[in-house]
């Protein structure tokens, strides 16, 4: 079929309509922004004077480093969470009560409980001190909340592959365990790639938290700062400026990692014969396909 039965194309008068919308938003929007843009100006919120801490060198070095440690217990937490996610995935989709259900029940406390709240209790449990404490803490949060979430993810991949990939792999010999390796997650991934990424982001953004056990940071930079010069609006600004193109940055490298090592594969059922067929004894063992599963 040409076009989908369920969606009919915009005639000229629709279309017309739509333009409409669109410069009635726009306008809109504009005037939101002059308005506070009218705002800040009638209040000398663009004095130079608030602005100047951050065409200084000192301030300049002080949020890179506080940059950097973002990235830090980003990257650290992202790549635990993602661990810690595979594993209580898999556990959650185990046959086996006494690996089922203790990770069910922890994806589903650290998914309920406030991540603010882990990271405060991770704190405590560490030891309420200044510095690497602190930073350990944040990481130690971010990975038991965001393993949680990730766990789930992983789950929901695993299961909206077609059921008939894995009876065709079990049918002729292979392994649960190779099932799950060859077949279902590298189909898996293509499906939760999305929401992979997205999470991560989520957990790049939620190091911001950091500051409410003064872990190293940008957001625990910026209180530094703001208390000094006395500049909350401009502070926030920039903060919010570098979050924002931390997580452009992320998204357009998951996104080519996305384009360049998934998009432009596929895993089938004849890739699977392919696979065992090189393997001779794959299909000797396989005559009671049942027992072996």
């Amino acid at each position: 079929m040409a076009a989908s039965v369920l969606f009919d194309a915009p005639g000229p008068k629709t279309k017309r309509r739509h333009r409409l919308y669109t410069v009635i938003s726009s306008l809109g929007l504009l005037g939101v922004l002059g308005l506070i843009v009218f705002q800040l100006e009638r209040k000398g919120q663009f004095a130079y004077a608030l602005w100047e801490p951050f065409v200084t060198p000192k301030i300049i070095n002080i949020i890179i480093e506080g940059t950097g440690k973002t990235l830090q217990a980003a990257v650290f937490a992202i790549i635990g969470a993602l661990l810690l996610g595979m594993i209580l995935g898999v556990g959650k989709l185990s046959e086996h009560r006494v690996l089922r259900w203790p990770a069910w029940l922890v994806v589903e406390f650290f998914r309920a409980t406030p991540l603010l709240l882990v990271i405060i209790a991770t704190w405590f449990y560490i030891g309420p001190e200044p510095g690497a404490s602190a930073f350990l803490a944040l990481v130690m949060g971010l990975i038991l909340y965001n393993g949680a979430v990730f766990a789930e993810i992983f789950r929901a991949g695993i299961n909206a592959v077609p059921k008939g990939q894995a009876e065709a792999a079990y049918a002729i010999g292979m392994r649960k365990s190779l099932v799950m390796r060859i077949v279902l997650i590298p189909q898996a991934v293509k499906i939760m790639l999305p929401s992979l990424i997205s999470q991560a982001i989520v957990a790049l953004k939620d190091t911001s938290l950091g500051y409410a056990v003064l872990a190293p940071g940008l957001t625990y930079t910026g209180k530094q700062i703001f208390g000094t010069f006395r500049n909350t609006i401009q502070t926030a600004f920039v903060i919010a400026l570098i979050y924002i193109t931390l997580n452009l940055l992320l998204t357009w490298l998951a996104t080519w990692v996305q384009k360049r090592y998934v998009g432009e594969k596929t895993f089938t059922a004849d890739a699977v014969g392919g696979i065992v067929q090189s393997q001779p004894d794959a299909g000797a063992s396989g005559a009671g396909g049942a027992g072996i599963r």
